[in-house]
Order: C-alpha cells, then sequence, then structure tokens
C-alpha cells in the first residue's frame, strides 16, 4: 500500500511573530509512519511543526499553515491508497494577518477569526476507490462527535482519542465504523497502537476497493 499520513499541528499567524496552534506533538502520526515503513509498504508523511525528525525512508513534506496543509494533501491524494489524517489542523485562523508585529497599546485588542479550509472534509470529497481514517480529539459527547466528524467528511473508519493523548507517550483510542461500531480497542505506547492499526488496516482495507 501507498498510505498518505498527516500529522503534527498547523499555525495559523496574527501578525508576523505571533500564531494560532496546539500542542500536538506529532507523535501518533509520525510512530504511524514508521508502522508503515515497518510493514513494508510506502508513507508519505504531510507534517506540520513538530521537533522530531521524519522516519527514514518516508516521503517527507514540511508544511506550516492548514492551507499548505490542505494544498499539499489535495496535490498527493490521487497518487495513495488511502490516508490516515492524524495531524490535529487548527480549526481557526484569524481573518486577517497584520504585517510586522502588533505592539502593546495598555488596552484590550479584539481578533476576528474565520474557520480554516477542512483538510479532511476535502479529501473526503476526493474520494474514489480511496479509503480514509480520520482522528476525532474529543472531550464531550466523545461518540457522538466523532461519528458526526466521520459521517461529515466522508471517512470509512475514525479514531476517537482524548485530552490526555496531547503530547503523551500512551494513548487509549477506539476505531470507530461509518455504523458506529467498535471495530478495535487499543491502550499502550502509541508505537504500539501504530502497529495494531496498521496490521489492522493490512486485512481490513482491502474491503473498500
Amino acid at each position: 500500500m501507498r498510505i498518505l499520513v498527516t500529522a503534527g499541528p498547523t499555525r495559523e499567524y496574527i501578525d508576523d511573530v505571533r500564531y494560532i496552534s496546539n500542542a500536538s506533538s506529532g507523535r501518533m502520526g509520525y510512530a504511524i509512519v514508521q508502522a508503515i515503513l515497518h510493514a513494508g509498504h510506502e508513507a508519505i508523511l504531510v507534517s506540520g511543526p513538530v521537533s522530531m525528525t521524519p522516519p527514514v525512508g518516508c516521503e517527507y513534506h514540511a508544511v506550516e499553515s492548514t492551507e499548505q496543509m490542505m494544498q499539499t494533501c489535495q496535490a498527493l491524494f490521487p497518487t495513495c491508497d488511502g490516508v490516515i489524517a492524524a495531524a490535529a489542523v487548527c480549526d481557526y485562523q484569524p481573518k486577517s494577518r497584520v504585517s510586522g508585529k502588533i505592539s502593546k497599546t495598555g488596552t484590550a485588542i479584539t481578533l476576528e477569526m474565520i474557520e480554516t479550509d477542512d483538510v479532511l472534509a476535502a479529501l473526503g470529497k476526493m474520494k474514489d476507490g480511496h479509503w480514509i481514517l480520520g482522528f476525532a480529539l474529543e472531550a464531550q459527547n466523545e461518540r457522538e462527535n466523532a461519528l458526526q466528524k466521520l459521517r461529515r467528511k466522508n471517512c470509512n473508519w475514525i479514531v476517537l482519542n482524548r485530552p490526555e493523548a496531547i503530547a503523551a507517550e500512551n494513548n487509549t483510542v477506539e476505531l470507530l465504523d461509518n455504523t458506529g461500531q467498535t471495530v478495535a480497542h487499543w491502550t499502550g505506547l502509541k508505537t504500539k497502537i501504530a502497529e495494531d492499526l496498521v496490521a489492522w488496516l493490512e486485512v481490513n482495507s482491502g474491503q473498500i476497493k
């Protein structure tokens, strides 16, 4: 298989030095890429800014903004069998970016925010015999929100995890299909979960063809 993987956070700049982002370490996505390579498949990694080195043997594309991740993934996805979207993409961006650096004035400032492009939904619209596995990090109404995301973005499966997963070495996840059923459940090191996930895909992704 040739698999596209997204990992890490994206950044949306307020001015030339300040940005909005999140605490994603990219650990899960990078572990998945390593597991894909160990299993003998091709891995294409599209990663936001993280402190890790891309696994040796993958095709690597560094991005920073959500728009850059969108454009890169749209260009690469048609050449792949499927995508594992583990990136923690910013949901909002400032409506306008200020040139230079905003100076302190001693008063409050207001930022007007707009939604960013939806990378996973865009790939869902491009599906043509491909499979899509998304990630949903949810803090409340977890299963309901994850399933809504799966259906809205045209995923085949979605991994449900929770805020404690951010930057952690361990995780607990459920893999849900588009009927709402839990088809797998894994707990442990992210590296082991990644191996189990890739092994599961080797058996089950062919059903999409």
